[in-house]
C-alpha cells in the first residue's frame, strides 16, 4: 500500500465515524508512523509502506477512533512558541491558556529576576514557557500527581530548563516555602454538571484530577487563593485561569482574602479567562 492510497482510507475511516479534522489527523498519524513530515509524504504520496508501518497506523487510527486526543496519539502538544511532551497523566495544553502566559509576562520585566511559583503545573508549559522569555526568573512548579511531574521534568530537560526550575510533588495545602513575587496557577475548574457535557475526548481520556473542581468548580481555586496568600509577598501577584462564568465568584473570593483585583481577561472566545490579582495584605 501506498501513502496515498493508505491517506485515503484512513481518513474515509475517520470521517465516517464523525472524527473532527479526519484528512489532518490522517496526515498526522501517518507523519508519526514513517518519522516524515506532513508535507514531505504529500509531496511523495507514492512511495510504498513498510508492513510494520501498515500496522502502526492502523493502531493509531484505531485510537483515534476510540476519540483519543490526538496530543496524546502524537505525545506531543504545540503551546505557546514551543513543543511540549505530554501523555495521559496531563491536561493537553489548550490556545486559551496561552493568555496567561501573556498577562504575566506583562508583571515580568525583561531585566529583573523574580521568584514564581506554578501550582498544579501538569506538562510545565506555563512555567517553561515564562522562563524561556524571562531566562533570569527562577520558579518553583509543584502538582499533586507524581506522573505530571516527571513529564514537567521531562519538558524541562527538553527545553534544557531543568536547572532554573525546582519540581516538587506536593499539594499546595502542604507547601510552606514563601516570598513569592508571582504565582501562577491554572488549576481544576469545571464543575459536576459542566464535567459530565464534556465531550467524550476530553471526559474519557484526559486526567479527571486536572479536570474536576468538585461540586461547583471552585474548591481547588479557593484552595490556592486561600494558600497563596501564605506564599506570596506583600504586593505580589497570583494570575489565575478561572471558568468561563466564574468572574464574580472567583472575584468574591479574592477580596475577602485580601487581594486586589488588577485585570480580568476574555480568551479567544470572549470568554473570562484569565484574573490578575495583586496580594494587599
Amino acid at each position: 500500500m501506498i501513502y496515498s492510497e493508505i491517506l485515503k482510507k484512513g481518513s474515509n475511516f475517520l470521517k465516517k465515524n464523525k472524527i473532527k479534522n479526519p484528512h489532518l489527523d490522517t496526515e498526522l498519524i501517518l507523519s508519526k508512523v514513517t518519522n516524515k513530515k506532513r508535507e514531505e509524504i504529500l509531496l511523495n504520496a507514492n512511495i510504498k509502506l513498510k508492513n510494520r508501518d501498515i500496522t502502526n497506523f492502523n493502531n493509531y487510527l484505531f485510537r483515534r477512533y476510540e476519540k483519543e486526543p490526538m496530543a496524546y496519539i502524537l505525545g506531543y502538544k504545540h503551546f505557546w512558541k514551543h513543543k511540549f511532551l505530554t501523555n495521559k497523566s496531563v491536561l493537553i495544553p489548550r490556545p486559551d491558556t496561552e493568555l496567561v502566559i501573556e498577562q504575566t509576562l506583562k508583571y515580568l520585566p525583561t531585566e529583573k529576576s523574580k521568584k514564581i511559583l506554578d501550582v498544579g503545573t501538569g506538562s510545565g508549559c506555563i512555567v517553561l514557557s515564562l522562563i524561556k522569555e524571562r531566562p533570569k526568573c527562577r520558579a518553583t512548579a509543584i502538582d499533586i500527581s507524581k506522573n505530571a511531574i516527571n513529564v514537567a521534568k521531562t519538558n524541562a530537560k527538553l527545553h534544557q530548563l531543568e536547572n532554573k526550575i525546582n519540581f516538587i510533588n506536593i499539594d499546595i495545602d502542604k507547601y510552606k516555602s514563601n516570598n513569592y513575587d508571582l504565582i501562577i496557577s491554572n488549576p481544576p475548574y469545571i464543575n459536576d454538571i459542566e464535567l459530565k457535557r464534556l465531550d467524550d475526548e476530553i471526559k474519557f481520556h484526559e486526567p479527571m484530577l486536572a479536570l474536576s473542581g468538585g461540586f461547583n468548580g471552585l474548591r481547588d481555586l479557593e484552595k490556592v487563593i486561600v494558600n497563596s496568600k501564605k506564599l506570596l509577598k506583600i504586593n505580589g501577584k497570583l494570575i489565575l485561569e478561572i471558568g468561563h462564568r466564574q468572574k464574580n465568584q472567583c472575584s468574591k473570593i479574592l477580596y475577602e482574602n485580601g487581594y486586589y483585583i488588577n485585570q480580568i481577561s476574555k480568551d479567544l472566545s470572549g470568554k473570562d479567562r484569565c484574573v490578575v490579582s495583586t496580594k494587599l495584605r
